[in-house]
Formats: C-alpha cells, sequence, structure tokens
C-alpha cells in the first residue's frame, strides 16, 4: 500500500468532488439529469475506494489488525446491497419516503462518526493520544452532531407523514401541536447551545461526554418537534430542508476529519438544498425563514382543515367525452398530480399525448414546483415514461399560455390549480398556482371530490367550463386512448 500517498488520496478526493460538481450541474435540467447522476456514481464510487484505501493504509500504519477493516467491508457490502435492492423496487409514489430514509441516515452517520473522534481523536491524526481536542474541532463537532441529530430524527418522522401508512400519531399527516410548543423549543434549542458550549470549552485530555451526550440526545429530541407540527401539504419543502440540513451535517464533519471531498461535497448539497427550499417557499408563499426554523405549516393546515366545505353541483362526463374534446382542440395543456403517480398512469398518458399528436392536436406538460410529495416528483414521473423534455414546461414558462389554450388536463392536481390563491381571505391566498381556469375548457380526473393537502374545496371544480371525470387515473386515460381511435 505504499503508493497510496496523502497527494494521491488528496488528488483523487478532487476529481470525486469534480464529478459531484458536475452531477448537480447536469441534475438542474431534466435533459442532462442521466449524465448528472452517471457523474455522482462515478465521484461516489472514488470516493469510496479512495477512503477504504486509505483506512487499509493507516490500520497497517499502525499494526492495529485486520478486524476494523473487515467491518468497513461488510458495511460496505450490506450497506450498498440494500440500497440497491431498495432503490430497485421502490414505486414512483414511495419516491419520497426513500430519500428521506437516505436523508436520516446521512444524519445519523454524522452523529457517529462525531462519536468516535470525540472519543478517539488520534485515530483519525487530529491529535496525539495524550493530547485534547482543539476548540476548533469540538465547535465543528458540536455542530456536526447537532446538525446530524436533528436532520435523523426529523426526517424518521417525515418518513412516517410521507408514508401515511402507520397509526402512530406523530407519523400521520395532520400536524401535530400542543400550547407551549414554540416556547419548547426554544428551551430545548438555548439548552443545546449551552450544552454545545460547555463541551468546546472544556480543555480537559478526556472528553465532557456528559454536555455532549445530553446536547446529541436533545437534538434528536428537536428534530422531532419541529417535524411534527408541519403538516401533509408541506411535506415536499420539508424534503428538501431536510436535504439542505444532511449536507451542512456531512460538511461539519469533513471540517473535523480535513477531508476536502466531504466538505466540498456537503456544502453542494446543503447549499443546492437551501436554494431549492427558498424556490419552492416562493412556490407556496411561506417565509423560507419559518422553514428553516421548522415552525411553519401547521397554522395553514389547520386553517385549511378547518373551513367549510359546501356540497355544490359539478358538471361530470365520461372519459369518451373528454376525449372527444380534446381530440377536437388545437391546443391541449395536462397538469399532472399527485394522483397520476397513485395511478402509475404516466405511460398511458404518453400514448394518448401521441395519439392527440398525430391528429394534430399541440400538447404541452404544466408542472409546478410543488406538485407531487418531493421536489421534481412530477418531472421524475415523466422522465420515466420517456416523455419528450421539450413538452415539458415549469409554471413560470407557461402560465401566460393558459388564456389562449383551449383544453387543460387537470391529473390529480388540486391544490396547484385552485383559484382560491387569489382570494385574499383563503388559507392558501398568495400561492402561485398553474391558472388553469382562465382556458376555454377544463377537464379534471380525480378519484372523488376530496379536497387537496390545505383541506380546502377546489373553486377550479366548480367553474362553468369544467368537466368531472371520476375515476382511476391509468383506467380513466386508457378510455381516453381507446375513445381517441
Amino acid at each position: 500500500m505504499n503508493f497510496i500517498t496523502m497527494n494521491l488520496v488528496t488528488m483523487l478526493y478532487l476529481v470525486a468532488s469534480v464529478c459531484f460538481i458536475q452531477a448537480l450541474k447536469g441534475l438542474s435540467s431534466p435533459s442532462s439529469a442521466r449524465a448528472g447522476n452517471a457523474f455522482g456514481m462515478i465521484g461516489m464510487a472514488i470516493a469510496t475506494v479512495t477512503t477504504v484505501a486509505l483506512i487499509l493504509k493507516l490500520k497497517t500504519q499502525m499494526a492495529t489488525g485486520s478486524m476494523g477493516y473487515g467491518l468497513v467491508i461488510i458495511g460496505l457490502v450490506v450497506g450498498g446491497g440494500i440500497g440497491a435492492i431498495a432503490a430497485k423496487k421502490v414505486e414512483m409514489t414511495k419516491m419520497p419516503e426513500l430519500v428521506a430514509a437516505m436523508h436520516s441516515l446521512i444524519g445519523l452517520a454524522a452523529v457517529c462518526i462525531a462519536v468516535a473522534v470525540v472519543s478517539e481523536p488520534w485515530m483519525f491524526q487530529i491529535t496525539e493520544r495524550s493530547m485534547a481536542l482543539p476548540f476548533g474541532n469540538r465547535l465543528e463537532l458540536f455542530i456536526g452532531t447537532f446538525v446530524g441529530a436533528v436532520t435523523f430524527s426529523g426526517s424518521v418522522i417525515a418518513f412516517g407523514k410521507l408514508s401515511g401508512k402507520y397509526k402512530f400519531r406523530l407519523f400521520q399527516g395532520a400536524p401535530v401541536s400542543f400550547a407551549g410548543q414554540h416556547m419548547l423549543n426554544l428551551a430545548i434549542a438555548i439548552a443545546i447551545v449551552a450544552l454545545g458550549l460547555m463541551f468546546c470549552f472544556s480543555d480537559a485530555v478526556e472528553p465532557a461526554w456528559t454536555p455532549f451526550i445530553i446536547m446529541a440526545a436533545l437534538s434528536f429530541v428537536l428534530g422531532v418537534l419541529i417535524i411534527i407540527p408541519i403538516g401533509g401539504a408541506d411535506m415536499p419543502v420539508v424534503v428538501s430542508m431536510l436535504n439542505s440540513y444532511s449536507g451542512w451535517a456531512a460538511a461539519g464533519i469533513g471540517f473535523s476529519l480535513n477531508n476536502s471531498m466531504l466538505i466540498i461535497a456537503g456544502s453542494l448539497v446543503g447549499s443546492s438544498g437551501a436554494i431549492l427550499s427558498y424556490i419552492m417557499c416562493k412556490a407556496m408563499n411561506r417565509s423560507f425563514f419559518n422553514v428553516i426554523l421548522g415552525g411553519f405549516g401547521g397554522e395553514a393546515a389547520a386553517a385549511g382543515g378547518g373551513e367549510s366545505k359546501e356540497q355544490r353541483p359539478v358538471k361530470s362526463g365520461s372519459a369518451d367525452d373528454a376525449a372527444f374534446i380534446m381530440a377536437n382542440a388545437e391546443s391541449v395543456i395536462i397538469v399532472p398530480g399527485y394522483g397520476l403517480a397513485v395511478a402509475r398512469a404516466q405511460h398511458a398518458l404518453k400514448e394518448l399525448v401521441e395519439k392527440l399528436n398525430h391528429q394534430g392536436v399541440s400538447v404541452k406538460y404544466a408542472i409546478h414546483p410543488v406538485a407531487g410529495r418531493m421536489p421534481g416528483h412530477m418531472n421524475v414521473l415523466l422522465a420515466e415514461a420517456e416523455v419528450p423534455y421539450d413538452q415539458v414546461f415549469e409554471m413560470e414558462d407557461i402560465n401566460s399560455e393558459f388564456g389562449q389554450t383551449d383544453v387543460v388536463l387537470v391529473l390529480g392536481a388540486n391544490d396547484v390549480v385552485n383559484p382560491a390563491a387569489k382570494d385574499p381571505k383563503s388559507s392558501i391566498a398568495g400561492m402561485p398556482i398553474l391558472e388553469a381556469y382562465k382556458a376555454k375548457s377544463i377537464i379534471v380526473n380525480k378519484r372523488s371530490m376530496a379536497s387537496g393537502y390545505a383541506g380546502l374545496d377546489n373553486e377550479l371544480f366548480y367553474q362553468a367550463n369544467t368537466m368531472m371525470v371520476f375515476g382511476d387515473a391509468k383506467k380513466v386515460l386508457e378510455s381516453m386512448v381507446k375513445a381517441v381511435d
């Protein structure tokens, strides 16, 4: 292992970091997303092999035996196998839960590494065996542990809320709030800072385990408390926010380990997640700072869920009726929503669009930034069906076209097309929406008249130019395909 020098390790980490930067650049557009994923996998492979080789070299130099190295290999094989199987088997509707689960593991890994560094810093070549950790390293470990613990427990709660199949109260989509909740969060945050400073200013050779452990435990609790008051409507922003947290946790630990690759990769994830959270907050008319503090969602969701719903008549039709209207139109805009993902109907939708195009109908897809259950959910859904990228448009690029469009087909979307957002008295007032209500004719496919995550009736459903087509999206779309023939 003599050929493994620190210069070589640094160079390989730099190459891996460049791959991560290229991956992020590629993932910024659906047309380059595959290349971005490839760069990400190559970068992670280089970083993993380099790290394992470095561990082997260090253990050989220290003559500490091979058991630890064997455990690393076992962890790579078992963990990589579980990840590969989970990613292969996951359904499109379960992708947000998978993302939340991955975030939780990153946070937990940051905490575990911090514990190891505090316990034996000399094994990471930070200090000599008889020396205390420098203040700077203790501060980095405190921040990394705090952010990692919050990310882990917060992601676990987000996973439960996204899944929606657990009876445990904290895992249910409805917000969980109680009197004095914000004051409790503030008190815990102050205690965490105080304990962290006690740990940082302890200059003894033996680490100050008591404040460190209590600080970590309180951070786990705080992660739960800042996510439980958030309702299901805000879960896409939560996933983005936790993604950012996981990146900063990794970067913080990277500083402690003096690992440039971990610092760069963590900073990329943290900053990109924060920017995405900001963009999504604008799309939902939320305060960015409230998101960062985890204190958003509960109030709005509760307000939405409490509004009365009148029983008003709606105009309904069949899949054949909808197919006839679209086949005789010149332009159609399709608004995909979570219902399309649940029905796994993206392939049937693509087939319908191809037949409409063959008949001379211009068809476009309109994507709202927070449609679905995670950032980019609808883009991934359409990409899975190999929908041409030039047919897919973001909200700000297509909103001006609804007024000149013959037909809008809404598939399983609700709050993102609700004209109630234009009403200053509505609980979603100010939320930017896809302005489908301006089209000449509107066709909405839903299983029922149930409200969206915000708990509001959708005024779009009651417009004179709207026709409801009730039923499973896949079955309805397959019927439309046959009717277009």
